[in-house]
């Protein structure tokens, strides 16, 4: 804007260029000026010359931007990337019960201490109502779908639905979650194969699984699966 004064002394525009705003979307998003979860209205302007104060000519598109309902800064789209802590929270439960389930799945639910021991991952992650009879329902379940597919050879197998079970459930999370939150998901699901014994072969499979999933180095897993300590 280019100002002038009046005779009055105050300044007033000559001529500028002004963005009026639209909104086409809106949703929740992590806003980091409020540091939290907020509502967001996405906008998109159109640029126009004015002279006193009167639009004119279009000088292009503006946007389009993420505005946050609470602070009214406006951020650049990839601001939602960043998933919302309510998301994030989902996300990092489901994961813990996925891999929870899929370590069980691969060592059998006949031991009554790696059932205890993955109630107790699952309560802790967020599903506090989780019983011994509903996992052990649930690895049933998957065993089902595994053997209708040709794919279930026993408790001691390892097959292609957990795995992309795992992968769909991981992956997404990873690029979140700094080195020590991925390593504590394998962990919990390490700690529930110790429960019963050490490792079978399928469940170092889950978890090798697992840890590529959640892009940890194959040879740190070896090692972080060698330091853990049953529960």
């Amino acid at each position: 804007m280019l100002p002038v004064r009046g005779g009055d002394g105050r300044k007033l525009t000559v001529w500028g260029i002004r963005t009026t705003w639209s909104t086409v979307g809106d949703g929740e998003f992590f806003c980091p000026d409020c540091g939290g979860d907020r509502n967001y209205r996405r906008r998109t302007g159109r640029r126009r010359f004015t002279v006193l104060g009167v639009p004119l000519l279009p000088r292009g598109q503006a946007g389009p931007v993420v505005e946050c309902q609470g602070c009214r800064e406006r951020f650049g789209t990839e601001v939602l990337d960043h998933l919302t802590t309510t998301r994030f929270s989902t996300m990092l439960r489901d994961a813990v019960h996925t891999v929870t389930l899929a370590v069980l799945a691969a060592g059998g639910t006949s031991s009554r201490s790696a059932l205890e021991a993955a109630v107790g991952a699952v309560r802790s992650a967020g599903f506090q109502d989780c019983t011994e009879e509903q996992l052990e329902s649930l690895v049933d379940g998957l065993a089902a779908e595994e053997g209708r597919l040709g794919l279930y050879d026993g408790p001691d197998c390892y097959g292609a639905a957990l795995s992309i079970e795992l992968h769909e459930a991981l992956e997404p999370l990873a690029p979140h979650l700094a080195g020590p939150g991925r390593e504590s998901i394998l962990l919990q699901g390490a700690r529930v194969a110790l429960a019963d014994g050490p490792y079978i072969p399928a469940e170092r499979e889950v978890l090798a699984t697992v840890g590529s999933a959640l892009r940890i180095d194959a040879d740190e897993v070896a090692r972080l699966l060698s330091a853990v300590r049953a529960p």
